[in-house]
């Protein structure tokens, strides 16, 4: 392994941080990273960063000491190999996401099977990531029970991987259906392996939480504090789109110049989700606030995105972006501040759904606005239809109770 480039201008490196802001101890951190490398090199037989990082899973440490072990030599690559500096918002390469890359061999080669056969089936690139996460996951947990391939998982280790020796579930069947999609497309790379696997995977019935469905007082405060002078003109409009078109945040973020029709007064969309196009209506109330974010604030980037960060270098916002917009919206209004206190940006979809619901607004037409290609999408958001489950009710008139069930 080559580490002439680090010798030579890993000063560059160190120079660069303390001029920007970072801790004495975090510099350190790194500097003492680079003298182990730079030492140990002529020593070791490190192939790549990779190689420097899973030297230290020879030996247990803390998960938090791992990550920052992660941080510092994914870093120390980019900036040996192609001479980037850590900016505080890009992420390292140093490992895909997820636990894929401390599989044995042959865990791996499913993974792989799965990623090229579904790939080419067609599947979303997001569902097969997704899935090979979660199966991944699964995997190394039978690798630390003991199992180097296929044939040495067991139905136990399986088992325990779901549900813990109290009875209590640890992975929903949302986590199942992800795992048995991987081994099902892998009954074509090793049928009999994969087939006693699945038989192994427990039988879940797919629940789903209660939604802790936005309050007509919860909106009044949140259009309040939109409108403060704390909050700026881009998530004001983010807010309000979230309000009164029921996107997904993924799809508020990729909105582009070319997604807004002022003529026709309609929003184009491709959802990110399902690739399906979907056109709303695009309301005044919605239509003022964003001309008023691109008249007031938006940097004149050349950027066809429609929002960017709000600082230097005015990036494209993320969908992380969005959420962390709604959560300065809640703080300021004031509410969902209690801990497990739902604040996605899932509830404004929720709410839009509920109260079409409510106003007789049918079922065709919300599916659609939506953009769900299932009919029973929108069961979920029956449950919170109150004015219509009143309708169900039955009276208690004609079942005797006794007097005390009505005392206080």
């Amino acid at each position: 392994m080559d580490l002439q480039n680090l010798r030579e201008h890993h000063e560059e490196l160190l120079s660069f941080m303390e001029n920007n802001g970072y801790s004495s101890t975090y510099i350190q951190r790194f500097r003492d990273e680079i003298n182990r490398i730079l030492t140990d090199a002529d020593s070791s037989r490190w192939q790549s960063y990779r190689d420097i990082y899973l030297e230290y899973l020879k030996v247990p440490h803390s998960k938090d000491y791992l990550r920052n072990k992660r941080t510092i030599i994914g870093a120390l690559e980019q900036f040996d190999f192609f001479g980037r500096l850590p900016d505080g918002r890009h992420r390292h390469t140093l490992f895909e996401r997820g636990s894929y890359h401390l599989l044995e061999p042959e865990f791996q080669e499913l993974i792989d099977f799965y990623r090229m056969y579904e790939k080419q089936r067609g599947k979303k690139e997001s569902t097969i990531r997704g899935e090979s996460l979660n199966t991944a996951s699964f995997l190394y947990q039978m690798q630390e029970q003991g199992a180097q391939c296929l044939d040495e998982v067991t139905e136990d280790a399986v088992l325990s991987f779901f549900v813990s020796e109290d009875g209590s579930l640890r992975k929903g069947c949302s986590y199942k259906k992800n795992i048995s999609a991987v081994f099902k497309a892998g009954l074509d790379w090793k049928e009999p392996q994969c087939q006693r696997i699945l038989s192994f995977l427990p039988l879940l019935r797919e629940t789903r939480k209660n939604i802790q469905y936005l309050t007509q007082d919860e909106i009044r405060l949140l259009r309040a504090a939109v409108e403060s002078s704390g909050f700026s003109a881009r998530n004001k409009a983010v807010i309000l789109l979230l309000l009164f078109t029921g996107l997904r945040g993924c799809d508020i973020a990729g909105l582009t110049f070319n997604s807004i029709d002022w003529e026709k007064e309609r929003i184009l969309v491709e959802q990110q989700k399902t690739s399906m196009p979907v056109e709303i209506p695009l309301s005044a109330v919605v239509g003022n606030a964003i001309y008023d974010y691109l008249e007031q604030e938006r940097p004149d980037t050349g950027s066809l995105s429609l929002f960017l960060t709000e600082t230097h270098p005015f990036s494209p916002i993320s969908a992380q972006d969005i959420a962390n917009i709604v959560s300065k919206a809640c703080r300021l209004a004031g509410i969902r501040q209690d801990p497990g206190d739902r604040k996605g940006t899932h509830i404004f979809r929720h709410n839009l759904a509920s109260s079409m619901l409510e106003n007789g607004v049918p079922q065709p037409v919300i599916t659609q606005t939506l953009g769900h290609t299932a009919p029973d999408s929108l069961e979920p958001y029956l449950r919170a239809d109150f004015v219509h489950l009143k309708k169900c009710a039955l009276s208690i008139e004609d079942f005797p109770l006794a007097g005390e069930v009505f005392s206080l």
